[in-house]
């Protein structure tokens, strides 16, 4: 592979479309999948806000090619998976607390 070629993929940036219950579409960039205590979480940021907040969802298969996120209220959880996401990402992200 070129380094022209690697660039490129490292700033490809995969984007995800979602809906919510209201009907209402928001644009995630996808960081991660990270598989927590037999469940598999997704962690996104806001694609279009200058924000760097991160949004952690569950995901739940429905069958083989869809499944529906989760928003995630349970505070231990969230601690969990974002600690694992900084472990991951340590020498690559700065992380505020």
């Amino acid at each position: 592979m070129e380094k022209d070629e690697i660039q490129q993929e490292e700033e490809e940036v995969s984007i995800l479309t979602l809906t919510d219950e209201n009907g209402v579409d928001t644009d995630f960039e996808y960081l991660d999948s990270i598989e927590y205590e037999g469940k598999e979480y997704l962690v996104l940021m806001p694609a279009d806000e200058i924000s760097t907040e991160i949004v952690i969802l569950e995901v739940e298969p429905v069958d083989e090619e869809t499944e529906n996120y989760l928003s995630v209220s349970d505070e231990g959880i969230l601690d969990a998976v974002y600690g694992i996401f900084k472990e991951r990402y340590k020498d690559i992200l700065t992380f505020e607390d």
